[in-house]
């Protein structure tokens, strides 16, 4: 298993960042990236612009090092869903710790997976149109050309993919690789019964310029991990069939895979209870273990610790995407006002939870965990409304922290984050390309 190189982080770090960046001081010099992590800025002393999107160094770097740990240990590969956090810098730190692979979900998202050196990516989506089609080919040939995987679910779509392939021959040997995507009734893409999965393979062998490289779906829309075994199981088996039928005609390893961050221990349970004649790969491309949160992902972890026959490494995942917010006014007994909004943090998963506060005065020398009886109870535009005991000590100009659930659908509101240490001074700027 070819692993990949390091990212051109040094172009990334030299790009200029716009002074008009949202979580940028007001009146912050033109900076580029990579100067970001240089200027001094501390959180609690006030230097940011509130609310604000932070990543816990410490944090981030124990979750990347959990993944890599079980991956190893249990014989699997990780091609992390790059979409959900759209930073190169983190893409880096995920390639850094034997990321196989990283995964897209649009054109878009591969052309910036390819700007900044990533040579093999997992579109995965299905691409449709003359222009997605063709910007796939193209990704395929030059001195930046990269490895690229993407899906199939219907005769159509291959068609067209085939005949993308007539319009842009790929080089030899490295043709598109296709995996035929298995999905569920109710459910997004993804073929639906196991002999259509293998009639597509079929046509994916037959057409000149694209490879048959294995089976995959994605698991999380799911909701247990029971059902997910089913979607999984119909993986594994078509892979099997195929090789039976000897669709394969790469001496590459099988890909099998699947998507999601809430069962990644079924997927490698169900892959591992198959004897298979030929060699495979086992790759998981879950994402938001990089930065976990508090809510969706940490009970979906709290489940594959209490229910796993797998090898877990030491420690577990811990949240590390945090968003700042100031209380901005007390107007009623029991409801505090804070400056963040549903464009500022995410709320498709869960309401933030808020976690811990700081009076920027001078009279607390770190942030306190918040009592419990503060919650979040609705988020407007630019508004956060939060139920508060009648004797909170939160007053106007107060900081308070909070934890988040569904990390992609945080990361997309912002195109700067800031990585700090623990005591939330600011050591790197992370920037996003949604």
């Amino acid at each position: 298993m070819a692993l990949i190189p390091r990212l051109d982080i040094a172009a990334l770090d030299a790009l200029e960042l716009d002074p008009s960046t949202k979580g940028l001081p007001y009146d912050a010099p033109r900076l580029t990236v990579g100067a970001v992590g240089r200027q001094g800025w501390s959180l609690l002393d006030g230097d940011l612009p509130l609310p604000v999107a932070v990543i816990r160094e410490k944090a981030l770097a124990a979750n990347s090092a959990w993944m890599s740990a079980f991956t190893a240990q249990n014989d699997v590969v990780i091609a992390p869903h790059g979409k959900t956090t759209m930073s190169p810098h983190l893409f880096d730190l995920q390639i850094a710790d034997g990321a196989w692979a990283i995964t897209a979900a649009t054109l878009q998202q591969v052309g910036v997976c390819q700007r900044f050196g990533v040579r093999r990516v997992l579109l995965a989506n299905q691409p449709v149109g003359t222009q997605a089609i063709d910007a796939c080919f193209r990704a395929l040939k030059g001195d930046d050309a990269i490895e690229l995987y993407c899906l199939a679910d219907n005769p159509d779509g291959v068609a067209m993919l085939a005949e993308g392939a007539r319009r842009n021959p790929p080089p030899g040997g490295n043709p598109l690789r296709i995996l035929v995507e298995m999905g569920f009734i109710g459910g997004r893409t993804g073929v639906r019964t196991r002999n259509g999965a293998l009639e597509l393979a079929r046509a994916i062998a037959a057409a000149p310029g694209l490879e048959l490289a294995g089976f995959e779906c994605f698991e999380g829309m799911l909701p247990t991990a029971e059902t997910a075994d089913g979607l999984i199981d119909d993986v594994a088996a078509m892979a099997l069939a195929a090789m039976q039928e000897g669709l394969f005609r790469s001496d590459a390893p099988v890909v099998i895979s699947a998507g999601g961050s809430a069962f990644f221990d079924r997927v490698v349970e169900r892959f591992d209870s198959v004897a298979f004649p030929l060699p495979v790969l086992r790759v998981l491309r879950s994402g938001c273990y990089l930065t976990h949160d508090v809510i969706a992902y940490a009970t979906a972890f709290e489940r594959i610790v209490r229910e796993t026959s797998l090898k877990l490494p030491e420690g577990g995942l811990e949240p590390a995407l945090e968003v700042w917010a100031m209380v901005q006014s007390r107007p009623e007994g029991g409801r505090t006002m804070l400056t963040m909004g549903k464009r500022d943090v995410s709320h498709d998963a869960g309401l933030p939870v808020p976690l811990r506060w700081y009076r920027p005065d001078g009279s607390m020398t770190a942030p306190a965990e918040i009592a419990a009886g503060h919650s979040v109870v609705a988020l407007n535009d630019q508004h956060c409304h939060m139920i508060t005991p009648l004797d909170s000590p939160l007053r106007t100009g107060d900081l308070v922290g909070f934890g988040i659930s569904h990390p992609c659908t945080t990361f997309d509101k912002w195109s700067l984050l800031y990585l700090v240490d623990e005591d939330y001074r600011v050591t790197r700027g992370l920037k996003t390309f949604f």
